[in-house]
């Protein structure tokens, strides 16, 4: 199989970290690819007409986007259970979904500050961008820790693992640990498992 991918894209490290999780990480190629909503650059628009990453094509040529998607299908084929059963499946997919919700508004924040022309640039839709980002940490911080505390590994605590980083790799000013300390605390202790150490994107 292989694996279109970016060292630096979040969505990629959720993936790597389950596969190495779920020890399948030898069973993948890794292909590079990069590119930006202006220029797709290397993206791989043959497997994925959205043109983005991370892109999986099977053995058979078969092709399998998003991360979401890829998460679940690599859980399945590992039976790693890390979606949970009945109604709990749906709270980790919620939970997956809510990451997967900030690094949406996180990335776009950072295309309108390197893609978009300066005199073109709107602030008022930057701060919209991180109002979303505050109000679903602010849910994580009152809502979801008896979810991520949970011992067993879920998907749901590989994709907050993986979004809150991202605010630090390209938002450290806005301080995202500020008023959430119990949500702080879990993430500098997630960050220390083998696959999260392992995963850890090069700056820029």
């Amino acid at each position: 199989m292989k694996l279109f991918s970016s060292p630096t894209s979040p969505y990629v490290r959720k993936v790597l970290v389950l596969l190495r999780e779920t020890d399948q990480l030898n069973d993948v190629e890794m292909v590079p690819a990069g590119g930006t909503p202006l220029d797709p650059g290397t993206m791989p628009r043959d497997l994925n007409p959205l043109g983005k990453i991370p892109a999986l094509a099977l053995d058979n040529g078969q092709p399998i986007y998003d991360s979401r998607v890829i998460c679940r299908f690599f859980d399945d084929r590992a039976k790693a259970g890390m979606y949970g059963s009945g109604d709990a499946t749906w709270q980790l997919q919620t939970l997956e979904a809510t990451a997967d919700g900030i690094l949406d508004a996180a990335i776009l924040m950072v295309y309108e500050a390197r893609v978009r022309p300066e005199d073109k640039q709107f602030e008022g839709w930057t701060e919209g961008q991180w109002r979303k980002i505050n109000t679903a940490l602010d849910a994580l911080e009152a809502a979801w820790m008896d979810t991520l505390t949970t011992d067993s590994l879920t998907i749901g605590q590989i994709a907050i693992g993986c979004a809150l980083p991202y605010l630090d790799l390209r938002h450290a000013d806005r301080n995202w640990r500020e008023g959430r300390p119990n949500l702080a605390a879990w993430e500098a202790e997630f960050a220390k498992r083998d696959s999260m150490t392992a995963t850890v994107p090069p700056a820029g």
